[in-house]
This record gives C-alpha cells, structure tokens and sequence, in this order.
C-alpha cells in the first residue's frame, strides 16, 4: 500500500510539473527541433540554391521569351511547348534520344549481366578480368571520347586497318548519319558496363550457393538454373539498374560533344545536347528551358511505367 502510495503522489507531481512547464511556455521537444534545424539546414539550403530554385526558374522562364542574358522579355504562355512539339527537328531529336536510350539500356543490362555472371565463375586468372570488366569506373568521359575516335577513326583508326586487311570497306563511323548514333551507342554502353557489371556480381554473391545445389542435384541445365533461380533472385537489383541506366541515359552529353557534337545531320542530337545549344550557343533560354521541362516529364513518365511494368516481376 504504501508503495502504491509514493507512485501515485510521484505521478501526480510528475504531471503538475509538466503542466506548470507547459504552462510557462516550455516546449520539451525544441531542443529536438532545433538539433533538426541545424542538421538538414545546410542541406536543405544547398538543395535549395542549386536544385529547387534553378527548377522553379526553369519552369519560370518557359513561359517567355528572353534576351540574350536569359533574362525574360515578353511573356508567351505555352507558345514554346506548342512551337517545339510541332517543330519537325525538336520531333526527330526526341526520336533519337528514344532510339539511343531503349538501345543503350537494353544492351548495358544485358552485357553486363552476362559479364558478372561469367565472372562468378571459379577459373584461372578471374581477377584479372573482374578488373577489366570494372575498369570503365575509373575511366572519365573525355579519355573514353578520345579512345573511341581513336578506334572509329576512317583513316588510322583501329577498326579501318581490321577492315582494309579484310579487303573489307572502311565504315565511316562518325560521319554517317546511322553509324554515327551505333558508334555513340557502342561508346556509352562500354562506359556504363563498370558500374553495371559491379552491381550485378554484387547481387550474384548474395544468390545462396545452395539453390544451384539443389538444382544440380535434380540434374537442371545452367540456362534453366539462370533464368529460373538467378534472374528471380537478383530482381530488385536489375529493378534498380533499369531505372538508373534509363535515367543517366536521357543525360548523356559528354560523349555526344565529344565525338559528334550532334551530327551528322543531327542524327546524334539528343535532347541534353539540344537543350546545351539552344541555351549556351544560340542564347535562346526560354525554348531551352522548354525543352528541359519536356525532358524532364518524359524522364518521369519512363520511369513511372518502369515501376509500374517491373515492379511486379522483383521477387524480395
């Protein structure tokens, strides 16, 4: 009794303290408000300087014309979104940069798919090719454009000396319009393959060794042991990969500058590159800004679908 005695009278103090606190204007939890506030306030404002503000601006200035500085001039309405989607040019670019993404993405998953799980096999000298297949990482965009024009050069190029000892016709790569986007193709896919191929062998680690145990076991072939144990296995991680590869390929410009700069016959001038001359060579930052809230819709409804299509094969 008389420990019930001593609680009771502890609670009701407790409560009479906590009353008189609120009561005198005392927040318990400000100390937590303020520790958040000075956690994701430097965050939030670099977020704010150099990603919420420039998109606000963006979607801003597409509403007009401007001059030369950026600054706007004459207010348009939806003038640029009707001008550029009945724009012939704007329409072609936006079909290679669908061409360039579907191509890159499909053959950047699939080769380095098959890279990592070749990779996973216990031979002779497999490191060393672990680290081929991952050496693209360390590569930087303007090395890997050098290197290719070095390959797909029509005179001295790697691939002309293959063919000219084949008694075979030189392709000239970069100056046709339909081998210069399979050779901006080639290039970007190889650059991704690093990053790829590092993700999947991650995942295969993770496959328990006992499925393709027991696989064996009731005497299954390596294709039905791969598309039946591994591919459901590592399904959220080729989920993730998807949507990475789609999206940085929507992006691709170093590579395009590079090597094509958007020719020939603007048969490489994807939408990034597009948006990149209407804003810094031709000084025209409303149709630019257009163009990037266009991409940048389009980015999201790709990838509203890919979650809405993929999502339902990952097994977790």
């Amino acid at each position: 009794m008389e420990t019930q005695v001593k609680n009771s009278n502890f609670n009701i103090v407790s409560k009479k303290k906590k009353s008189t606190s609120l009561s005198l204007g005392y927040n318990p939890y400000a100390k937590d408000k303020l520790y958040a506030v000075l956690f994701l306030g430097p965050s939030l404002l670099v977020l704010t300087l150099f990603v919420f503000y420039p998109m606000l601006r963006t979607i801003y200035l597409s509403f007009f014309l401007t001059n030369n500085l950026g600054k706007p001039t004459v207010f348009v309405g939806l003038k640029n979104y009707l001008s550029l989607l009945s724009s012939s040019a704007y329409l072609n670019s936006l079909l290679a940069t669908l061409i360039y993404v579907v191509t890159v993405s499909i053959f950047t998953i699939a080769i380095g798919l098959v890279l990592a799980q070749a990779a996973t096999r216990k031979v002779a000298g497999i490191n060393f090719f672990r680290t081929i297949f991952s050496a693209t990482m360390g590569v930087s965009v303007s090395v890997a454009a050098i290197f290719w024009l070095f390959i797909f050069n029509p005179s001295v190029g790697v691939l002309s000396q293959v063919f000219t000892a084949l008694n075979l016709t030189p392709i000239n790569w970069l100056t046709e319009p339909g081998w210069a986007m399979t050779s901006v193709v080639i290039s970007t896919v190889w650059m991704n393959l690093g990053f790829t191929f590092l993700i999947f062998f991650g995942a295969l680690q993770s496959v328990p060794y006992t499925l393709y145990e027991a696989a064996q076991i009731e005497g299954v072939s390596k294709n039905y042991q791969f598309f039946h144990i591994t591919i459901p296995m590592i399904s959220p991680t080729i989920f993730f990969v998807s949507i990475i590869t789609l999206i940085e390929s929507f992006k691709s410009f170093g590579l395009i500058d590079l090597m094509t700069a958007g020719g020939p016959n603007n048969a490489t001038n994807l939408l990034v590159y597009r948006i990149y001359q209407d804003a810094f060579l031709n000084g025209n930052y409303g149709l630019a800004s257009t163009e990037s809230v266009i991409l940048a819709v389009i980015i999201a409804i790709f990838t509203f679908i890919q979650f809405k299509v993929l999502e339902k094969r990952v097994t977790y």
